[in-house]
């Protein structure tokens, strides 16, 4: 007799919900299903079906988007996971860890399915994905195989909770999406909701399609140049909401600064003349963040600091998630203007 498998199976019909429709081979066993009663349920006919290699769904049909989901991330989990079924030395440890990575483990969803998720309108709906791409550590011995696509990192991002799904950040399930597509279109459509939906920005998108190395194709390249024109736009949007919603003096937007008859000092987002305060949205990404630049838009700081104009930077990202606090900066720059020296006399012209 083999003393590991209960004398009665413990009854499936009461598990409803999906963590329970879809179960592995281990799970199974551990409700007393041998391998061969599995098997059988498994056949043409039967009440249950094998969605993927040690993964079953308890019911006949087509599988939906959250069963699908559900098995591809039971795929990633290794066989031998779970607690002893008898306490023992070790015991609180083993639950220590597995209650720290959760059901899947270190498995996420990313790609088109994790966009889905997220709540794309530019990636086509999860029913109708025909791969489902799931992160995993890069040391993971695993096959893609099925409607599952594995992508391996050596280092994995935090993930998000969608619907109880562990799921890529948008930055990064963003270029697992891009590296798959071939359509410029369907690229610079996915880069650009990602910024005007307030996803994410656009600095955090091309950091991540650095470190994937996919600027090296040229409709990545072009989508990404609309990429940052589209946050450039979003970000001076919220610039002006800021100033409106928080009663700011209203500045000269957009301006060229220039000393009268020298040369062009620089453009700046915005000016506040009476008060000798320039601002600048600091909407720089690691594709252009290079010792040239830099010393350029240094040089310009400097410049203008020297001849009494207070120079103010904000990102995109504290435009967006801090507002009230960027508003607050601008106040007090423009507020001790009045303890500051006269400013040199600039020429202003429109951008």
């Amino acid at each position: 007799m083999n003393h590991g498998t209960p004398l009665s199976p413990r009854p499936l019909h009461h598990l409803s919900d999906v963590r329970h429709r879809v179960m592995t081979s281990r799970q199974l066993r551990d409700h007393g299903m041998p391998g061969a009663v599995v098997t059988e349920r498994c056949r043409p006919g039967g009440p249950w079906q094998q969605l993927l290699p040690g993964v079953f769904l308890l019911r006949t049909g087509p599988a939906t988007s959250e069963e699908r989901l559900h098995a591809a991330l039971l795929y990633t989990v290794p066989r031998a996971q779970g607690l002893p079924s008898q306490p023992g030395p070790g015991t609180a440890t083993a639950a220590a860890r597995q209650a720290a990575a959760g059901p899947y483990g270190d498995a996420m969803i990313t790609g088109l399915a994790a966009l889905a998720l997220h709540r794309f309108t530019s990636v086509p709906p999860l029913l109708s994905l025909d791969r489902i791409d799931v992160l995993v550590p890069r040391t993971r011995r695993l096959r893609t195989t099925g409607f599952v696509r594995l992508v391996r990192a050596h280092a994995l991002p935090h993930p998000k909770t969608v619907t109880g799904i562990p799921v890529a950040p948008v930055a990064r399930a963003v270029a697992d999406a891009v590296a798959e597509l071939t359509d410029a279109s369907a690229v610079r459509r996915v880069l650009t909701e990602a910024v005007r939906g307030g996803h994410c920005e656009a600095q955090a998108v091309v950091r991540e399609l650095t470190r994937a190395r996919l600027l090296g194709r040229p409709h990545v390249v072009d989508a990404v140049d609309t990429l940052l024109a589209e946050s450039r736009a979003v970000a001076e949007g919220r610039l002006y909401d800021l100033v409106r919603e928080h009663g700011l003096p209203v500045p000269l937007w957009n301006v060229d600064l220039r000393l009268p008859g020298g040369p062009c000092l620089g453009r700046v987002d915005a000016f506040w003349p009476e008060h000798s305060v320039a601002l600048e949205i600091d909407s720089r990404t690691p594709r252009q963040d290079d010792e040239a630049l830099w010393s350029e838009q240094y040089r310009k700081r400097e410049h203008l600091e020297r001849l009494g104009i207070t120079v103010v930077h904000l990102t995109p990202k504290k435009l967006r998630d801090a507002p009230d606090q960027q508003a607050a900066v601008v106040r007090t720059a423009v507020m001790a203007s009045a303890d500051r020296d006269p400013a040199a006399y600039l020429v202003v012209l429109p951008h």
